[in-house]
């Protein structure tokens, strides 16, 4: 599991206004191994007056291909609420919502996948401006996206500081975030590739994500250079 603290721009100044936290289990889906993760944000109560979230994303992914099996969200995002759920048929191409059944590419991610699957990425294959493309089925459509290599740098956080590799995701415009080349990642440059910090403008100012915490990580965090 790892946590995140979110800090969003009030008056000039970064404050502290949520958290969100992303957790990965291994099960089985339909006798297939199987990760399960889970991601899940929200607001703190000063900030619900202004514009509440409660968010909740899970995603099956298959273990050897790191394609999704299933996806669902329940949001909350101020006014707007939505609850769905996709199931995606890999041997078909499919993805059927309650909608209707969809056609989609080899390799379509969700929302949830497409972050594990950048994280597996060899950025070492890439050079900085480089893209690399990916599809993502949301909102009943595929839409053909694409990572954004930065290169390698030193980033400081609220937790530490990192030795990091840095993108930048070409976004879908939403309830919140901005869509276009505005978000900046940065993940811990080693096998764990998990995201320290994330950068953005939002419908209503900008917002910045640190980690803050983590457990059950599968590698030793030899990214980290001094912890605060």
């Amino acid at each position: 599991m790892v946590n995140y603290h979110v800090y969003y721009t009030f008056a000039g100044v970064y404050v502290y206004g949520g958290e969100a936290n992303f957790s990965l289990q291994f099960t089985t889906y339909q006798q297939q191994a199987a990760y399960h993760i889970v991601g899940e944000g929200k607001t703190n109560k000063f900030f619900d007056g202004f514009f509440k979230v409660r968010d909740r994303y899970e995603s099956i992914i298959d273990t050897a291909s790191l394609q999704p099996f299933r996806f669902s969200r329940n949001i909350l995002e101020g006014s707007f609420k939505l609850s769905e759920t996709v199931w995606f048929n890999q041997k078909a191409n499919t993805a059927v919502t309650q909608n209707g059944t969809y056609k989609v590419p080899q390799c379509t991610q969700d929302v949830l996948s497409a972050i594990y699957y950048s994280r597996n990425i060899n950025f070492d294959a890439y050079k900085p401006g480089d893209r690399i493309p990916f599809n993502m089925f949301i909102d009943d459509k595929v839409y053909n996206l694409y990572i954004r290599y930065l290169g390698r740098e030193i980033v400081k956080t609220r937790y530490g500081k990192f030795k990091a590799i840095k993108f930048k995701p070409l976004l879908i415009e939403g309830t919140i975030f901005e869509g276009g080349e505005k978000m900046v990642v940065w993940v811990t440059d080693d096998k764990n590739k998990i995201p320290v910090r994330i950068e953005s403008p939002i419908s209503v100012g900008s917002v910045k994500v640190d980690m803050m915490g983590y457990k059950g990580l599968r590698h030793p965090l030899s990214s980290l250079i001094t912890n605060h």
